[in-house]
């Protein structure tokens, strides 16, 4: 059966009007929707904290009242709270929810921008037929007549003449000629500009929310492969490494990446609109145009960098799905899943309506020890009990003990013959060869800091004799014991 021509313009047109562009336009709260949009989201903000853009709409709600807006006869803004119109937004397709430095935020759709950006036109007044909105046409059909030219002299003819125009336009400076053009023509220029630019927002949102459905596509598609994952981390790793190249839109921003990704165009594009906001004829503009010019770098750069973040976050996600693919695991939770619902459900068939007790722990199974070997057939046993030793340890290399730690019991057994008040240096230079070793220098001044000690302002030298019968000369800053012990005495870690 066919159509008449009016039904199938009435069936596009009502699929048109399904789209939450359009949705949100001819929706009831649309001023309203359009207005708290705007405000709450700029060129230079993105991205809004999920809590601080509640409290704005709440308080653009309230001045809205304060105001008049909303009354009872003619309601005009949605009835429920802040956090619910926000949410509603979100089911409806006007908002996004991300995850941004571990906080969650808004940020608004393609199609919320698009819909902004048509509202900001309808409410800007009606473009121009002008000259630079002709030109611009005229340079796009012109540019893609000559890169589809397939025949090498036509293409050169062109270029000759495109060479020749220009070197007539340069002789004509040379000799001095210059046709400045008057300011309705540069105002002209300068609105082409900013309409060309009020697009771009709205085109790098699609093309970051296609791969981001790209991204659920693949996710989607790999837990519902049962292959091994051997046969799919292959195939998965690849779409993540080309996922730019996975959807129409990313293939046509590389495209576009070549001309604004590299950060010296922007640079550029940055001191051209700069330079064109200082000409006498900037004075015609109006402040909201001048600001969107002003914007259109900062604008350009903000796309390319959501684009970019989609693209890390949608192959971080691929990869990160591969590598922890189980499809036998999957299916076992499902299958687990399935028979406690199961079993829910046929618990709910036979048992009265009333309070349930909640199981709060799960049952522990209770293990044991485990054979390591099915070839021992002893009885696993605890290990024998180790066998107590009273005397003394005994060595039987004597060098390795004269190279180990501070012999104290002879150290404090010389310290005590001492008496009070000696000398450190001295007394070390008094004591016997085998407790003069470098070592036992620091175990010496250990020993007389527990009683308490004395730092002079001399410095005093030793000679420390080494187990192989080598010296060792050591300086340090002369210490004497203490004739009395004091608490808390001075620290010796020099």
């Amino acid at each position: 059966m066919t159509r008449t021509r009016a039904e199938a313009a009435y069936l596009r047109s009502a699929t048109a009007f399904k789209n939450p562009t359009l949705d949100l336009l001819h929706g009831r709260f649309a001023p309203f929707v359009v207005a708290v949009l705007s405000v709450v989201f700029t060129p230079d903000r993105p991205a809004v904290a999920v809590a601080d853009a509640h409290v704005e709409v709440a308080e653009a709600i309230d001045e809205l009242r304060a105001a008049g807006i909303d009354s009872d006869e003619d309601r005009r803004i949605p009835a429920g709270s802040a956090r619910e119109i926000c949410r509603g937004w979100v089911r409806v397709g006007w908002l996004g929810l991300q995850i941004e430095e571990d906080v969650e935020v808004y940020r608004l759709s393609a199609h919320a921008v698009g819909a902004l950006e048509i509202a900001g036109r309808a409410g800007g007044g009606r473009a121009r037929v002008s000259r630079s909105r002709v030109r611009t046409l005229l340079d796009a059909v012109e540019r893609l007549a000559r890169d589809a030219e397939s025949d090498p002299a036509r293409r050169r003819e062109a270029l000759l003449a495109e060479r020749a125009a220009l070197d007539a336009e340069i002789a004509a400076l040379d000799d001095g000629i210059v046709e400045p053009l008057d300011d309705d023509h540069l105002l002209e220029e300068a609105e082409n500009v900013i309409h060309l630019a009020r697009e771009l927002p709205a085109d790098f949102s699609r093309v970051a929310e296609s791969i981001a459905a790209m991204q659920r596509d693949v996710v989607a598609e790999l837990r519902r492969d049962v292959r091994p994952t051997g046969d799919v981390l292959r195939e998965y790793l690849e779409r993540g490494r080309q996922v730019m190249q996975a959807t129409p839109e990313g293939r046509a921003f590389q495209g576009a990446l070549r001309l604004i990704g590299d950060p010296e165009h922007i640079d550029e594009l940055t001191e051209h609109l700069h330079a064109v906001l200082t000409q006498p004829f900037s004075r015609l503009m109006t402040p909201d145009q001048r600001a969107e010019l002003d914007a259109i770098a900062r604008r350009v750069e903000a796309g390319v960098h959501e684009v970019l973040t989609a693209q890390r976050r949608a192959s971080h996600v691929i990869t990160a799905q591969v590598r922890t693919h189980d499809p036998i695991r999957d299916r076992q939770v499902d299958d687990l899943l399935r028979s406690v619902m199961a079993g829910l459900h046929r618990w709910s068939q036979t048992r009265a309506p009333g309070r349930v007790e909640p199981v709060r722990t799960l049952p522990l199974a209770d293990v044991g020890h485990l054979r390591r070997s099915v070839s021992d057939v002893r009885p696993a046993g605890a290990p024998e009990p180790l066998a107590s030793v009273d005397d003394d340890v005994e060595f039987v290399d004597a060098d390795t003990r004269a190279w180990g730690g501070p012999h104290y019991p002879e150290l404090e057994a010389y310290v005590a013959r001492l008496g009070d008040g000696f000398d450190l240096a001295e007394a070390f230079a008094g004591a016997d060869a085998e407790t003069r070793r470098p070592v036992d220098l620091v175990g010496l001044l250990e020993i007389v800091h527990r009683g308490g000690l004395v730092e002079g302002d001399e410095v005093s030298v030793v000679e420390a004799v080494r187990p192989d019968g080598s010296t060792r000369r050591f300086a340090f800053g002369a210490v004497t014991a203490a004739t009395t012990a004091r608490p808390g005495g001075t620290d010796a870690d020099d």
